[in-house]
């Protein structure tokens, strides 16, 4: 057994994992919890692909045989000729603060990095949100700036702060 997590591809035995840490305010957290919608999305996208395609993904973030939660990435186009992957993460509220969210950052930016030409990784969180932009601070990202006004959750616009992680960085 470790106390670090790894990453694995997502199993039809891991979906009810995901709805939960969407669909339930109490599971998703203050920053997570951004109302209730299409709850069969994980569902189709599994039967569709497993939830892995040419432009993004999702996986597990697992310690052992204990699902902790889940990052997902996506292709966010950046110029006519180039484009950059974009990753979240969603913990389950037992698996906070204790690193795993920085660790699962590592893993996923590592593995993105090593299977894809891309040069650049952008992660954005509310400026509220200091656990995780410390997890991604400690991961290696680079804070870049506040996008002022630009997320929509409870009722509220709000600020997002934008950190990257390029290829050539030194690793973390």
């Amino acid at each position: 057994m470790t106390d670090q997590p790894a990453l694995r591809p997502v199993r039809e035995d891991d979906l009810a994992v995901l709805e939960q840490a969407t669909q339930d305010p109490a599971v998703a957290g203050e920053f997570g919890w951004y109302g209730w919608f299409d709850p069969g999305r994980f569902r189709r996208r599994w039967a569709e692909n497993q939830l892995i395609g040419d432009d993004g993904g999702t996986l597990m973030v697992v310690r052992d045989s204990e699902p902790l939660g889940f990052v997902n990435w996506r292709r966010r186009q950046t110029t006519p000729a180039a484009s950059c992957w974009t990753m979240g993460i969603a913990l389950l509220p037992q698996a906070r603060g204790k690193g795993y969210g920085t660790e699962a950052h590592r893993l996923l930016a590592r593995y993105l990095f090593a299977h894809s030409t891309f040069h650049r990784i952008e992660a954005d969180t509310e400026v509220d949100n200091i656990a995780e932009q410390r997890a991604l601070e400690k991961a290696g990202f680079s804070r870049e700036g506040v996008m002022r006004g630009i997320g929509w959750r409870d009722g509220a616009w709000r600020d997002l702060v934008t950190y990257s992680l390029l290829r050539t960085d030194p690793p973390v």
